[in-house]
């Protein structure tokens, strides 16, 4: 038979004697034994609210916190009991974190806190029921408008968002594509067709010459002296002709580049 003397439980009187600790000096001893004491409780604040591991983990922190500031702030004169102060703070400060931080997409303040108030009415109107309730039963029993509970449905969705990555149907025969697949990108060939009938507008202005100046020199890439060898003039003539040609380019399509597009 074991001779080890059995740990006592920890008394209401403990608890409290260690909130005062911790009240009056931080004492790190005394959050400790605090935190482990009501541990499991917190751990099962935040299963419950949790919609898996890693959210649960989250809001085991979150609650975590809102312990301490329930150790901070309780007064034993008053008579209630820790647990009975310690778990609405602890919940609102889950439900907080619920509300503010764990949306995907932002949603007003508003949307989110009628949420709960929806899910609720339901809740109570279909175990009244006996059926799934209509949009104007919920609005009636919330007080507050059919736009507004369809607002905060549809808003819901946005809870979480769906990855780009995501495999979707793509045919009936089975392929599948992303959504990134279907979002749309910018496609440079418009810009490039808008300069090309630009430039070709722009080249009306020119004269014959000018213009097969410009296409010897830029698209065929021969020199000013090929060029004039080609046309029979002098490479001095060629600059001449190419530089007041330029200079009408520039002028068509930086003053009035909607003419040239009509």
């Amino acid at each position: 038979m074991s001779t080890k003397p059995q740990q006592r439980p920890n008394s209401k009187d403990d608890v409290i004697s260690w909130i005062k600790q911790y009240q009056e000096g931080e004492s790190k001893e005394a959050q400790t034994k605090l935190v482990d004491h009501y541990k499991p409780l917190v751990q099962t604040l935040s299963r419950k609210f949790a919609k898996g591991p890693e959210h649960a983990e989250d809001l085991y922190q979150v609650g975590m916190l809102g312990l301490l500031g329930a150790i901070r702030r309780f007064d034993p004169s008053v008579g209630k009991s820790f647990e009975s102060f310690a778990v609405p703070t602890v919940i609102g400060e889950i439900k907080r974190y619920i509300r503010d931080k764990t949306w995907s997409v932002h949603v007003p303040r508003r949307i989110k806190e009628l949420g709960p108030k929806i899910k609720k009415a339901v809740d109570q109107l279909t175990n009244e029921l006996q059926r799934s309730p209509k949009v104007e039963e919920i609005a009636e029993l919330i007080n507050v408008s059919v736009e507004e509970v369809l607002e905060a449905m549809e808003m819901g969705r946005s809870y979480q968002a769906l990855s780009v990555d995501r495999p979707i149907e793509a045919d009936q025969e089975g392929g599948e594509a992303t959504l990134l697949d279907l979002v749309g990108r910018p496609e440079k060939g418009y810009e490039q067709t808008d300069q090309q009938i630009l430039l070709e507008k722009a080249f009306l202005v020119l004269s014959e010459r000018e213009r097969q100046i410009l296409q010897l020199t830029y698209y065929e890439n021969l020199s000013q002296k090929e060029t004039g060898e080609q046309l029979g003039i002098s490479q001095m003539h060629v600059s001449r002709l190419q530089r007041r040609a330029l200079q009408k380019l520039r002028e068509t399509i930086d003053v009035k580049p909607t003419e040239c597009l009509k």
